[in-house]
């Protein structure tokens, strides 16, 4: 749990850090794509699956055919925010919100 004024990139690049990673791939949306996070993925010899936001000078390649399997995290997030519930955060605790999101999960993953 992050606050709410908390940009995507600057808690994902906390995340890295605590995360072990296998060298491997890391797919993730425009918002990801700093030069921080690019450097630390690049020096764990992870590749990043990241387009370019549209300010960059130079876009680096991507594998478009990867990148589509991100979908499938859309899709659970879609799904998720149909809970009122969930969406607007209204439990009032970190635990409350995050045990409702598990239970949530075990019911997708059991449809």
């Amino acid at each position: 749990m992050t606050p709410g004024q908390d940009h995507d990139s600057i808690t994902g690049y906390r995340l890295l850090h605590e995360l072990d990673f296998s060298p491997g791939e890391v797919l993730a949306d425009q918002a990801y794509d700093t030069n921080a996070i690019l450097e630390f993925l690049q020096s764990r010899a992870i590749t990043p699956v990241i387009p370019s936001k549209c300010n960059r000078r130079v876009n680096r390649p991507l594998d478009s055919e990867t990148y589509k399997e991100r979908h499938l995290i859309e899709c659970f997030f879609n799904k998720v925010t149909n809970y009122r519930r969930l969406a607007t955060r209204y439990e009032k605790t970190a635990n409350m919100f995050m045990a409702f999101l598990t239970l949530l999960s075990i019911r997708l993953w059991l449809k």
